[in-house]
């Protein structure tokens, strides 16, 4: 018999390590000012270096699964999760473009490597519980960015230098990281098993289920990035009300994802993505017809609430679509990446040409492809309906 009290205890482990991720994410992101006074670059420069973090990571993705299979699961997000912890220095040393570019590089594959194990791992414990637990997981990503991103946000208000600041985060998350992986599921491949490929093209049901992840992050990237200038810029808000859009938008992501599982185990993933959708979709449009700062903000906070849980959904999945959870989660965590990527600056080309009203349309239309395309999510139902069934629970599954 399978031993749940291992699997709990797993849970928390592979979730402290999701909030140790998100953790360098927030490190990070509140001092990209300093770097790029650092590296001494214009906003264009600087964005094309930032993109370079996505492009590491959707090269280096494929290759967690070989990863995982030659050292086991927990010995390889061990190691990975140390990796992206400790490359959070890189990027305050580089001292021009080029440094720069090659250190996102190395931080989007570190980062993009150890996001695949971590939610494979998510995935079994999910599998194993028999209910929902990747939004909660995520949940945990999205608090330890707060943390993160509040803790930078300190030590930029008092002048801290950036490299300081990155050493002493990267070591108290190396030592978070991997005492926390001591506990997650060690999943080994059987004797006769095949080492995954070190690239390969995802898999169809991958992609299906990647494009209504796609939906979901270009609607968070958009908002993220945007929502405190289009408070500022559309509705003449203050600098201060434009900056606690963004928080509020934060916030309400986190807060959904935590108690998401709830609602996914009561309702099922499909119906959740789909009234996610239709949040989401009204979201948008208080958005577009806001004449008021508080009925933007109102917008974002149905958008942020809507798309919560989506991405955590669709890498559950994937996990259970197919033989190669590993292969169709790295699939899925491409397109999101490419979403992330893109969306930014798709907006403002939108918004440049037209107006941000414009962009935020083209926002709450993608969001329809939320509701619409839910169905694609069915088979993260079926496969947790295999796994309560009581002929799958006579099948032992691997043992940690």
């Amino acid at each position: 018999m399978e031993d749940m009290s291992g699997v709990r205890r797993a849970r928390y482990a592979v979730a402290a390590v999701f909030a140790v991720h998100g953790a360098v994410t927030g490190s990070f992101a509140t001092r990209v000012p300093w770097i790029q006074d650092h590296a001494s670059l214009g906003a264009g420069r600087l964005g094309f270096a930032l993109a370079f973090t996505a492009l590491g990571a959707s090269c280096a993705m494929p290759l967690a699964g070989r990863i995982s299979h030659r050292f086991g699961s927990r010995n390889a997000l061990r190691g990975l999760i140390a990796l992206w912890t400790l490359s959070l220095v890189l990027p305050s040393l580089a001292p021009n473009l080029p440094t720069l570019c090659a250190a996102m590089f190395t931080y989007g594959a570190c980062a993009g490597m150890a996001d695949v194990a971590m939610n494979a791992l998510g995935v079994e414990v999910e599998r194993r519980l028999g209910r929902s637990v990747m939004s909660g997981l995520h949940g945990m990503w999205s608090a330890g960015a707060l943390v993160g991103s509040a803790a930078g946000t300190l030590a930029a208000h008092v002048g801290a230098d950036a490299r300081i600041h990155f050493l002493l985060a990267a070591a108290v998350l190396t030592v978070l990281g991997v005492l926390s992986c001591t506990w997650v599921l060690d999943i080994q491949p059987a004797a006769d098993e095949e080492p995954p490929p070190r690239f390969a093209l995802p898999p169809r049901s991958a992609l299906l289920i990647g494009m209504v992840g796609f939906c979901a992050v270009f609607a968070e990237g958009a908002s993220l990035d945007w929502s405190a200038v289009f408070l500022r810029d559309r509705l003449d808000s203050s600098a201060g009300l434009a900056a606690a859009s963004t928080t509020a938008f934060m916030l309400t992501m986190a807060v959904a994802r935590i108690v998401g599982d709830a609602v996914v185990n009561r309702f099922g993933a499909v119906r959740t993505v789909r009234a996610g959708g239709v949040l989401a979709v009204l979201g948008g449009l208080l958005v577009v017809l806001a004449g008021q700062p508080v009925a933007a903000m109102g917008g974002f906070a149905l958008m942020g609430l809507g798309i919560a849980v989506v991405v955590p959904l669709c890498f559950a999945a994937a996990g259970h679509a197919g033989p190669n959870p590993s292969q169709a989660i790295a699939g899925v965590a491409t397109i999101t990446y490419t979403s992330g990527l893109i969306a930014p600056s798709l907006i403002g080309g939108v918004a440049q040409a037209t107006s941000l009203v414009v962009s935020f349309g083209v926002v709450t239309a993608l969001a329809c492809g939320l509701a619409v395309c839910a169905g694609v999510l069915r088979s993260a139902e079926r496969g947790a309906e295999r796994e309560v069934s009581p002929r799958a629970a006579a099948v032992p599954g691997p043992r940690p």
